[in-house]
């Protein structure tokens, strides 16, 4: 899909917000990619996610794990693609872990997937648990990638998108010195 393609889907999901935004990362943005929306619509995900699983088509790929909560439906419907199977990681006590009886063979070929990804955080927690599984990382997939390929995972990144979308630490953000109220539209929870 070109970018034009792919903007034009988050654009007629609603996915893209405006405001004042706490990110997972902790960082503040104007914007806001509310990749949940997209998920709505099975017919544009598996548009988008046909997209990333030919940036995949010449590996093996085993297995698809992606983080809860943003991760969950990608890694499905990306794992659909590519014949593989689907899993999930989520934290305990603040530490992602795999639950639910979830495994990561050693043998296996694993794409990590998310949603929209700006620091990295959550997918280098979920790539260290396949390598401490003693799989092999086969890559990342992502459907939004905020930072405009500039996030390293050491792994091909292949992205739905890329954009430059500028993120601030807090005691940094424009916003935040306007006095505009910060609004936490994720899933993971911190104090506003």
């Amino acid at each position: 899909m070109t970018k034009e393609q792919v903007t034009d889907i988050l654009n007629k999901t609603g996915v893209l917000l405006n405001g004042h935004f706490l990110l997972t990362s902790g960082r503040h943005s104007d914007r806001y990619m509310q990749c949940a929306k997209l998920f709505q619509y099975p017919e544009y995900s598996e548009l988008v996610c046909k997209s990333l699983a030919e940036g995949f088509s010449d590996e093996k790929v085993d297995l698809v794990i992606g983080p809860a909560i943003g991760g969950i439906i990608i890694a499905y419907e990306l794992a659909r693609q590519l014949d593989a199977k689907a899993i999930f990681a989520e934290r305990e006590d603040g530490v992602m872990t795999l639950r639910r009886g979830f495994e990561i063979p050693a043998v296996a070929r694993v794409v990590v997937a998310e949603d929209v990804t700006t620091t990295g955080g959550s997918v280098k927690e979920v790539i260290e648990l396949v390598k401490q599984s003693q799989a092999e990382l086969a890559g990342v997939a992502v459907v939004v990638d905020r930072s405009n390929g500039n996030v390293d995972f050491g792994t091909k990144l292949c992205a739905a998108i890329a954009m430059d979308i500028p993120s601030y630490e807090p005691s940094e953000c424009p916003l935040c010195k306007d006095g505009i109220p910060v609004v936490k539209p994720g899933s993971r929870k911190f104090r506003v």
